[in-house]
């Protein structure tokens, strides 16, 4: 942009800026990515009797960036000028829809569409239904996608990854086994839509089927399998995707680096994610995010705020991911005086806004510190409606300590807050047992049994040989089950025979 500025100026004190290709040279450069989206519109501003080129660009430059509701305001000032819109203008408008999430408003333009009989058009057909996917309008989407018998494979992406953004990742994945011809975009697709509906060894499963077919990953495959290995707790699959980046020689951009610290640090290797780190010249705000969350929730919050110290003296401006980091590290290691001192200075010095989830962890600090009234007082003063989590923190630990009125005023309000969640019921129970009160407690049992509320069974995961385990609260669906059930009853036996 700075060399283009100079370039400008010339054309300016020349006159060639008056020149429409001149103009649109300038214009176009200005509203591609690596351009200046105000520059380009100060540029466009004084392009006289622009002509449909000019106006498709900037339309097109405004709905890939951050403010896509300004590709809409020049459509309008377009429909008023000498210059009609033409086939090429209307994906870059429905483009502009879908990240606005506004599919019900682009609904109107896709009946200018049909009017102007170009809905048979493919750049225009597969960018509305995208729109519909992206926004939740499935019904129209699958209603669009049906009609067309030759939809190609953008059409099919589009419905796979809307399917299984709502949530509908089997028939999703029926999708993906039915269409004709999958690229990269494709196995992507099914395989972060798989990570996001918590099929997490499917994901693996899938990239395996990816690499049979010989199809070259990107790093937006292997962000979605380092998410997997992440939640899975799988450090053996982590690390052999990590070694798989390396030797394919990927490019090691912030989104990347950040999911493999972050993969490290929820496999609980702290020090091969505090190595990546290290190693990283170039460190985003994402990637220290990363690293201070990390060390907090593996109990380092020393080091943790010690790193957060460190991000400070750089030129990068913590956000509120940051503080959210800093103050699970207070938490974590009991530290009340340091979590209000960041707390204040999120709020005073770096003039962020608190979110539920700063309070949330501001209760969990005083809560630890038995400081029970102060929590309360936090709660009820927060300038933000709290919710049945925060009401559940306060309970959870009310039940620990036997602080039986204030756990029933906490358990009210996580009922009222979430009537068919079992949490308040079954740790107001709870708090009643501790403290010997054992009709009250069957009372919150039996309440649960009448408002038919069922408390969703324990689940757990352990990487054995580097395969990945899943035990649900007594189940016995695993392969193994006679085997574990077995061994179990042998030890209770050996410990009855100890005593």
């Amino acid at each position: 942009m700075r060399d283009l500025r100079k370039i400008h100026a010339s054309l300016i004190k020349t006159g060639l800026s008056n020149d429409t290709i001149a103009a649109s040279r300038i214009l176009t450069f200005c509203a591609s990515p690596a351009g200046d989206m105000n520059y380009a519109y100060l540029v466009f501003t004084h392009i006289q009797n622009p002509n449909i080129f000019i106006w498709n660009t900037i339309i097109r430059g405004f709905s890939q960036s951050s403010t896509p509701q300004k590709a809409l305001f020049l459509f309008i000032e377009m429909l008023m000028s000498p210059v009609e819109p033409q086939r090429l203008t209307y994906p870059s408008l429905f483009k502009a829809y879908t990240q606005l999430g506004l599919a019900h408003e682009g609904a109107q333009l896709h009946g200018r569409i049909i009017k102007l009989g170009l809905e048979s058009d493919p750049f225009i057909r597969n960018s509305i239904l995208h729109m519909y996917s992206n926004g939740g309008f499935l019904s129209e989407a699958r209603r669009l996608f049906d009609e067309d018998i030759e939809s190609d494979v953008v059409a099919w992406n589009s419905m796979i990854i809307g399917l299984a953004k709502c949530g509908e990742i089997h028939e999703s994945r029926r999708l993906f086994d039915r269409i004709p011809s999958r690229n990269t975009v494709s196995w992507n697709t099914m395989i972060s839509g798989c990570v996001r509906n918590g099929m997490l060894m499917e994901a693996l499963e899938l990239f395996s089927k990816m690499q049979e077919e010989n199809i070259e990953p990107s790093e937006f495959t292997m962000v979605s399998l380092l998410s997997s290995c992440a939640r899975l707790g799988a450090l053996k699959q982590g690390e052999w995707v990590h070694d798989y980046i390396k030797k394919k020689d990927f490019e090691l951009n912030i989104i990347v680096i950040t999911a493999i610290i972050d993969m490290y640090c929820k496999c609980g290797s702290i020090e091969k994610a505090l190595q990546t780190f290290e190693a990283t010249p170039r460190r985003g705000l994402s990637c220290w995010n990363s690293m201070i969350f990390g060390l907090a929730m593996n109990g380092c919050g020393e080091e943790a705020i010690h790193l957060f110290s460190k991000l400070q003296s750089t030129n990068l401006k913590p956000d509120y991911v940051t503080f959210l980091g800093v103050l699970t590290a207070c938490n974590h290691s009991g530290m009340v005086d340091k979590a209000s001192y960041y707390f204040s200075l999120m709020t005073n010095t770096y003039k962020i806004k608190p979110s539920i989830k700063h309070y949330n962890c501001m209760v969990d600090v005083l809560c630890r510190a038995r400081l029970f009234d102060e929590a309360e007082e936090l709660i009820r003063s927060m300038p933000v409606n709290p919710d049945a989590i925060i009401w559940g923190s306060l309970l959870s630990a009310c039940r620990n300590h036997g602080n039986v009125e204030m756990a029933r005023r906490a358990a009210k309000h996580v009922i009222e807050l979430d009537p068919n969640d079992s949490c308040g019921h079954l740790l107001m129970s709870n708090v009643y047992a501790a403290s010997s009160h054992f009709e009250e407690a069957m009372g919150e049992r039996l309440s649960m049994k009448e408002k038919h509320i069922e408390k969703e069974p324990g689940c757990s995961l352990i990487e054995v040989d580097g395969e990945v385990h899943e035990f649900v609260s007594g189940g016995r669906l695993h392969n193994r089950a006679p085997e574990i059930y077995s061994l179990l009853n042998e030890l209770r036996l050996a410990l009855q025979g100890m005593e």
